[in-house]
């Protein structure tokens, strides 16, 4: 079974190509479980691009021949440290590193560039808690559905670049977004005060494994994620 899908230039990370935690949450939306997602290349933007499943359960992201990303049911559980408050997560939001340098300040979920009510505006810093990046997020109306939640395929953007930030120090590396999965367990509304959480799990060469987990205003745990980032010569 074949459909379409185009990934609108508003998604994009770098300015040519989609940001991975939104594709891959609307991969995701085609497997309806909890999800692994990879990526293959950079998705391109306002292109049709074919989604298909195959007979083994797997959904592919095609452009022409070239798989973009390929999604599949996964198993998954992650030890997700405690959150920090809205007021600490707001506080360490401070430290961003994107507001020194962002290589894609138009980034749809961390480019500070992006006005309100357009990108997330998610900026993960670091404060007293050196072993984690935190930030406020307080979803806009217009990224719900007609049930009043906000929509899958935005919570899997905000469980993405928090993971980039947690992955690094105080200076940008060039990574891409290999592969991200993740489990989505309570939907959030418009106007709640949510924290996003990054965290290392370790490192094997070029390859970054970090998780991610979204809290509700309540710190109750709505979803979480483990990425694999890798580390390129640059990023286009």
């Amino acid at each position: 079974m074949k459909t379409k899908v185009v990934i609108g230039k508003r998604f994009c990370g770098p300015p040519d190509s989609g940001n991975g935690g939104y594709v891959c949450g609307v991969m995701a939306g085609y497997v309806n479980d909890i999800t692994e997602v990879t990526l293959r290349q950079p998705p391109p933007l306002n292109k049709s691009m074919a989604v298909e499943t195959t007979d083994a359960g797997r959904v592919l992201l095609l452009d022409g021949e070239d798989i973009v990303a390929e999604a599949k049911p996964a198993t998954f559980e992650l030890n997700v440290p405690s959150p920090p408050s809205f007021h600490q997560a707001a506080v360490a939001s401070r430290s961003y590193l994107g507001f020194e340098y962002h290589p894609f300040p138009a980034c749809f979920v961390c480019g500070p560039d992006r006005g309100e009510a357009d990108g997330l505006r998610i900026f993960a810093g670091r404060n007293e808690r050196i072993d984690m990046v935190s930030a406020p997020w307080v979803p806009d109306p217009g990224l719900a559905d007609n049930q009043g939640h906000i929509r899958p395929e935005f919570l899997w953007s905000a469980l993405d670049c928090p993971g980039y930030f947690a992955a690094i120090d105080d200076h940008y590396v060039p990574m891409l977004l290999g592969r991200l999965t993740a489990r989505i367990d309570r939907s959030v509304t418009p106007g709640e005060e949510c924290v996003v959480t990054g965290w290392r799990i370790r490192k094997d060469g070029r390859k970054h494994q970090v998780g991610t987990a979204l809290f509700s205003s309540t710190g109750e745990l709505c979803g979480y994620a483990k990425a694999m980032w890798i580390e390129v010569k640059h990023v286009t």
